[in-house]
Parts: structure tokens; sequence; C-alpha cells
């Protein structure tokens, strides 16, 4: 019994033995996994590397004026590795000496919270010995330099434990402005300029080791790549800030006022295609308006806007004259079974051509067109084609839709195609298309092809530079483009449009529109009307053509051309006038002229004094001491020197200057310079006290 009882009793205890050591490593079990879990995931994270791909840096979009317009800049999420080994040595005295100053710098720099709180904030994250405890995210760079420069942070990442994570957002200055033409730049909804020219901007990326932490957060391994990252090419569009902002803000403005549901503008430079500037907007259903689509490359009914293609038809073929008489019925004519309608009945009957297009009737126009193309529509349809109305524009945006031409065999071609076609119906054309047209009329015929990227950069250097691309040298004869712009310009000056131009101190051409268009299912039934202008100016000697497309709400009392449409492309015309074409004007005269206060120089001064020394120039100085750039002007046969003032974040003016002065003022302002020409500068792209960023590009002529 004894024997027995005494191995029952070590069987037991043996039994006992082991079940505590089966909870007390059940229980470590469950200490590790739900008390120590967050830390030993992280140390686990923390073995793990890998080879990380890096995004580079993507391009920057600068309008033609050097103006930034889409850019990559820097942002920042900060955490903090408590478990480095130098915060905890000694007794963790480094980050006991330095924490109260770091929490009053946190507290200081982003006022968020207070000295105190940030205190105990960092010392429970001391504590737990935190591995990616976050700090703060979203950070710019200039609170990050900052950051680095507070007590504790400024010993660097292996004694302070501060991680930066790096990434890089996209950013508009500009904001709405030109916003759908320039483009988002997201992974999986790029469009505009973003969009089109993603392969030249985003460069190539770059590979290296990072290890993660807590929280799948990669943090790199050392400060070196593997393979360096690329960063993208910069781009120069044909946008002028000042011309985008004309545009966009004579648009709102008749938008907001008609309550409108879309608008778009197009400016494009006369001579060489370029477009100077697009406003697309588009009402929201809060009420605001936004860039929200292209609408300057979406087809729709043109109006009679149109109705330059059907008068170039008839002109060309020699089958009018203007003073020709053709009878518009007090604006009411029955073909086929349908009847078109003039937008206003004048009482008028037995009227030239050339009124009948100044007057805008519906009927003239779809008489004229159904006399001489309605035995062979082909033949109007050939110069349709000849005018590229039936083929894209190619400008380098993606998205633009293809026109609607109907054609005989058509199963949509009826008996009365020809003659609605005629005034601007039963086809479907851009607005871009509209001002290609328009401009070559404006541009003695020469068709030119419109583009928005006039050359490719790399850190400052020019890579590739766009040229005009002419489509077609003459889209019709001189005789013909005579007639086209005598009609046009009567159209300002006793059409439809006289009473908008009436005292303009330029001249005008251009043709109203307004159609009806179609509201989906609904068809005609809201009565919905789509105002238009397109025209040019100064008709005499033309600069730039524009186009204005508003579709109006339904039923609007205001929809005419020139009520809509017409004051839009007045306003913008006036501006453009009074201050690129004018002053123009006032500069080729006062070029003619010798100057005749001698001479005026801009510099460094001691070169200035050393150039004056050599050759016995005597000059009065008042100049400060410590200034380095003087202006130098002859001053009745003497010479005097005065203080240039220089502000770096303004751009001064570089007039009269030579080049070295002006690439060292500009690249010590962070700026790069474009240069062209020899000599003094001439002109620079961005005006005198405008604000400038480091990295924008400033061009510079010299003669």
């Amino acid at each position: 019994m004894d024997v027995k009882r005494d191995i029952l009793w070590r069987v037991y205890l043996s039994y006992i033995l082991v079940v505590l050591v089966c909870v007390a490593i059940f229980g470590k079990a469950i200490y590790i996994q739900q008390v120590q879990g967050s830390h030993w995931r992280s140390m686990s994270d923390s073995l793990h590397q890998k080879l990380d791909e890096i995004e580079a840096e993507r391009g920057t979009i600068y309008s033609e004026d050097g103006q930034m317009l889409s850019t990559s800049i820097p942002q920042f999420d900060i955490y903090i590795d408590f478990r480095v080994d130098a915060l905890h040595e000694k007794n963790g005295k480094l980050f006991r000496e330095n924490i109260d100053s770091l929490s009053e710098g946190l507290a200081g720099l982003f006022k968020d919270h207070s000295a105190g709180e940030y205190k105990s904030m960092l010392q429970q994250a001391y504590d737990d010995e935190d591995g990616y405890y976050s700090l703060r995210k979203k950070i710019n760079f200039r609170e990050y330099e900052s950051l680095r420069k507070l007590p504790l942070f400024r010993l660097g990442r292996y004694k302070s434990g501060m991680i930066a994570q790096e990434k890089t957002i996209r950013l508009n200055p500009y904001q709405m402005l030109a916003f759908r033409t320039i483009g988002l730049a997201r992974d999986t909804n790029k469009v505009g300029l973003e969009m089109m020219y993603d392969s030249i901007l985003k460069g190539r990326n770059g590979k290296q080791f990072v290890r993660k932490i807590a929280g799948g957060v990669s943090v790199p391994v050392d400060d070196s790549y593997e393979i360096e990252p690329e960063t993208g090419k910069d781009i120069v569009s044909t946008l002028d800030v000042f011309i985008q902002d004309v545009a966009e803000n004579a648009l709102m403005k008749m938008m907001v006022k008609n309550e409108a549901q879309t608008g778009c503008v197009i400016v494009m430079e006369v001579k060489t295609g370029k477009v100077k500037a697009i406003a697309n907007l588009g009402k929201r259903s809060d009420g605001n308006y936004w860039e929200d689509l292209n609408y300057a490359i979406i087809p729709t009914e043109p109006g009679s806007t149109f109705k330059l293609a059907t008068m170039m038809s008839l002109l060309e073929d020699k089958k009018i004259r203007l003073n020709d008489i053709v009878n518009i019925e007090n604006g009411v004519w029955k073909i086929n079974g349908q009847t078109v309608f003039d937008s206003e009945q004048r009482g008028d009957y037995e009227v030239t051509v050339k009124k009948a297009f100044e007057k805008s009737s519906n009927v003239g126009m779809a008489k004229l067109a159904w006399n001489y193309y309605g035995n062979n529509p082909s033949q109007f349809l050939k110069h349709l084609s000849k005018m590229r109305m039936d083929s894209v524009t190619g400008i380098d945006l993606t998205g633009e839709r293809g026109p609607t031409v109907y054609r005989p065999g058509n199963r949509l071609w009826g008996p009365t195609t020809l003659p609605w076609m005629a005034f601007g119906y039963n086809l479907s054309i851009t607005p871009m298309r509209t001002a290609t047209v328009y401009n070559a009329v404006a541009n003695n015929g020469r068709m030119m092809k419109p583009y928005l990227v006039s050359a490719v950069k790399e850190e400052g250097v020019l890579v590739n530079q766009r040229q005009p691309v002419v489509i077609d040298e003459k889209i019709c004869s001189d005789e013909t483009l005579r007639l086209l712009r005598e009609c046009l310009e009567g159209v300002c000056i006793e059409g439809t449009a006289a009473k908008l131009f009436k005292g303009t101190p330029y001249k005008v051409a251009g043709k109203t529109g307004t159609a009806l268009v179609a509201n989906g299912n609904r068809g005609y039934a809201d009565e919905i009307y789509q105002s238009a202008f397109a025209g040019y100016f100064p008709a005499d000697n033309p600069q730039y053509t524009c186009v204005v497309v508003i579709k109006n709400k339904p039923k609007a009392l205001l929809h005419h051309g020139a009520d809509v449409a017409g004051p839009v492309f007045k306003e913008i015309a006036d501006r453009l006038y009074s201050t690129y074409i004018r002053q123009s004007n006032n500069l080729t005269v006062q070029q003619l002229k010798k100057d005749s206060s001698a001479y005026h120089y801009t510099g460094n001064k001691k070169d200035i004094v050393l150039v004056n020394a050599k050759l016995g120039i005597s000059a009065k100085d008042s100049a400060d001491r410590i200034n380095e750039w003087v202006d130098m002007n002859g001053v009745n046969a003497g010479v005097v020197l005065s203080t240039k003032r220089v502000d770096r974040n303004t751009m001064p003016q570089l007039k009269g200057m030579g080049l070295k002065d002006v690439v060292n003022l500009c690249e010590n302002m962070g700026l790069k310079v474009s240069v062209k020409g020899k000599g003094k500068v001439l002109q620079q792209s961005i005006l005198p006290g405008q604000p400038v960023a480091k990295g924008q590009l400033i061009s510079v002529e010299l003669d």
C-alpha cells in the first residue's frame, strides 16, 4: 500500500506540474498575443526587407508665359521609432533631456496641442516602446524642414528615431484655371494634358530597399537607391494665364447671370494655331459651376455659326454674288413637309444674300443651299470635307469626339437634311472645329492645326520645340476670302451683332448663332437654346480667334447668340485689345523713334563701375552701398546710377540687362532661365511684380 500510495502521489504531482506548465504556456501565449502583440509584430516587420519601387518626381506643366499650371510637391508622414538604442542608453538620458524642448517646439510649429499634451503623448509612446508612433501626417516641405531643426530630431534618424515617409502630391496652383485642360494626375483618372503627355511627365521610377514597420508603413533601410529615380520632363503649354483668366471670368459671369447649364470659350492665336485659353464650365447639382468636362472637344449642333461654311461653298462655286436677291419670306419657308423658321420675323422678303447672312436668316441659307445643291448634295459635302468638318481637329488632348456629318445613302439622310445643314442643324461638330475654320478665314485661308504644347524641357533645357502645323495652305480662293470677311464684318456693323460692337475702337469679324438643342429623350420640348459667337479681332489685322458656346437653361428668356455668347466674346476681345494688341502697336511706333535719353543699362554694380572706369565715363552714384544691382541711365549728357531693388519672391524688371546678369540674378532666385536672341533683355515672360516660386521657368528675349 505504501508503495502504491507513493507511486500515485508521484503521478499526481507530475500531472499537476504538467497542467501548471501547460497553463503557464497558454497564459504566456495569450499575454504575448494580446499584450505584446503589436511590439513583436513590429519587430517581425522590421526584419522584413524588400526592394520597393520609388515613384519618380513628375514633371511640371507651365504656361507659355512661364507660370506653373501643374506641379508636384513633396508631402511627409512623420513617425517615431521609440525602440532605437540611443533613446534608451543611460536610462533614457537623451530622451529625458530633450522631451520638454521638443514638446514646446512641436506645439509652436503645429499649434494643435499644448506643450504639456505633446509631452504626455511622447512619454506614453516612449514607455510603450512604440516602434511606429504616428506623430504627424501630410505636412509640407516647409514644416518638415522646421521639424528637422527641433531638439532631438536635429540629431538625425538613428538617434531620435524620427522617420519621414515622403510622398508626392500633384498641385494646381491656379486651382480651377484651365483645370480640365491641364487635367488631373491620379493613378486611375488622368485627363487633359496630364493624360496626353503622361509618358513624358512621369519620368522613370527608382528602386530602394525598405523595411516595414507595424501598420504596413515602409521606411527606407538607408538613404541610397539601387536605381535612382529619374524626374519627368517639363512641358510648356501654349496657354496664357492672363488670357485664360479673362476667358474664364467672362464666361463665369454670363453663366451665373443666365443660369446656364454648360459653356466653353476657346481663344486661338491666328498665325500659329496656338490655343491660348480653353474655359469649360458645367453647372453642378448644388448650383455652382466647375470645369467638369471639356466641352470644347464635344460635338454639338453648331447653329448659325455654321452658315460661314455654307457661304464659303456657295461663293467658292460661284453660285451666288453678295448682291444677289433671295426671298426669305418673312422668316417662314415650307419644304418637303417641314418648315424652316428664322429666329425673328422682321417683315423682310426680298433681301441681298449679304443681308440674309448678316441678319442670320435660316430661310435664306436653306433656300440657297437647296436651290444650288439640292440635286447634287455631294458637291456641298465636298466643301465640308475640304474644311475638315467631317474629321477631328487632332488637338493634343485625349477625348476629342468625332463629328457627325450625314451623307446621301445614310439611313438618317432625308429630304430635309441638306437645307437644315445649311444653317447648322442635322450635323454636329466641336467648338474647336468651328474655331479652326474661323481661324483659317482670319489667317488668309491658311488652316492651322490647334495645339496646346509648344515645348518639352528637361531641367530648363529645351528638348523638343513644337512648330505650328499647316493643315491646308488655302481652304478657298482669295476672292472668296475677301467676300467672307466682308460678310463677317457686316454682321458686327449692320447685322445681328451691330448693337453689341457699336463704338468699339477696333474692328470685329464674327457670326452669332442660336440653336434649339435636344434634351435627351425629351427632344426639343424643353426649349433649350445654345447661344454661340465665333469670330476674330482686330478684323483688319487678326491676332486672335475666339469661339463662345453656351447652353442655356430651359425656356431661358435671354438666349440669342448676340445677347449671351456675344458679350462674353466682347469682354475677352476688349481686354486682350487693351492689354496686348494696342500696347504692342504703341510699342512698335516707339521702337521706330530714336531714343533721345542716350541709354539705359541694368546690371551688377561692380561690373558697371569697372566698365565706366575703363571707358572714362563719369557717373553720379546714388545707389545704396550694399546693393548688388543698379540701373544706369543717361540723363541730359550725365550718367546716374540708382539702386535696383530685388525681392526674391517677386519678379524683377529685367529689361536692359545682359545675359550674364539675367542668368546670375534669376538662378540665385531659384528660377530656370530660357533665353532667345543676343544683346540686352527686350521682353520677359513673367511680368515685373508678379510672384515667383523656386523652379519656375522664366523666358527672356534679347535684342
